[in-house]
């Protein structure tokens, strides 16, 4: 049967972007759900997006990012007919605007049965702020633990099959959802590739507010490798109690 694509948009005070997302995302082939998780925005971020033509879930309360993933997945689960393959699901943010259409390439190696989950890579951004800790901590984490080490491991933009996602459930808390995806799913033998993708979006720069959530992302990141850390210690440990 025809596999279809869901996408899925976590958005907080997106009003000014989304639209121009949701139009665009729709235009990707196998497309056939775009859902905007409006979490907790205090703009007009979920009537913009519903206008736009997006299926629309809201939190009524800031969650964090990997909630709003795990809500809008269940919302695709459910939305997914009976005796049809699950749809693939196709992680976006929502301010890419125009150019979300040029996540296109991250389908095909997922339609195609070549990998699990697919990961954007990303072009430089003008304005980037930031020394790359965060990027580096988390690439050898990744490394570390997997033997793999990706160019690009806090990339959330995604496609993977819905196979992949649940044995990645629960998701890592808040801004670890990327390294964790990426860690549970080497670690369970699921296969991840890189692909380039034209993509733009808003970079978080120098001034105080890029540099509070620089700070955050890191101890998210680190919470969710630590948290793996022990996981695999403690595998290592039944592994010999068994022997």
């Amino acid at each position: 049967m025809r596999r279809r694509v869901a996408v899925v948009i976590p958005a907080k005070d997106e009003a000014r972007r989304i639209a121009a997302t949701v139009r665009s995302a729709r235009a990707i082939p196998f497309v056939d759900l775009v859902l905007v998780v409006d979490d907790g925005s205090e703009d007009d971020t979920q009537d913009v997006a519903r206008a736009a033509g997006a299926v629309v879930v809201r939190h009524s309360r800031n969650r964090g990012k990997s909630a709003a993933l795990e809500t809008g997945a269940a919302v695709v689960a459910m939305r997914d007919p009976d005796g049809y393959p699950a749809r693939l699901l196709l992680f976006l943010d929502g301010d890419l605007a125009e150019t979300a259409v040029n996540a296109s390439p991250l389908v095909t190696p997922i339609v195609d049965g070549e990998a699990d989950m697919s990961i954007a890579l990303l072009p430089p951004q003008p304005g980037a702020g930031g020394r790359g800790i965060v990027v580096r901590t988390a690439r050898r984490a990744v490394a570390a633990l997997t033997g793999w080490s990706p160019v690009q491991p806090l990339s959330g933009i995604r496609c993977l099959t819905r196979e992949a996602y649940e044995a990645a459930s629960p998701l890592a808390h808040g801004w670890g959802v990327e390294v964790g995806l990426t860690i549970d799913l080497l670690r369970a033998g699921y296969k991840v590739v890189e692909v380039p993708c034209d993509l733009r979006h808003r970079v978080s720069d120098n001034s105080l507010s890029g540099q509070a959530h620089r700070a955050s992302q890191y101890r998210d990141v680190i919470l969710a490798i630590n948290a793996r850390r022990v996981r695999a210690g403690l595998g290592k440990v039944r592994r010999l109690v068994r022997r």
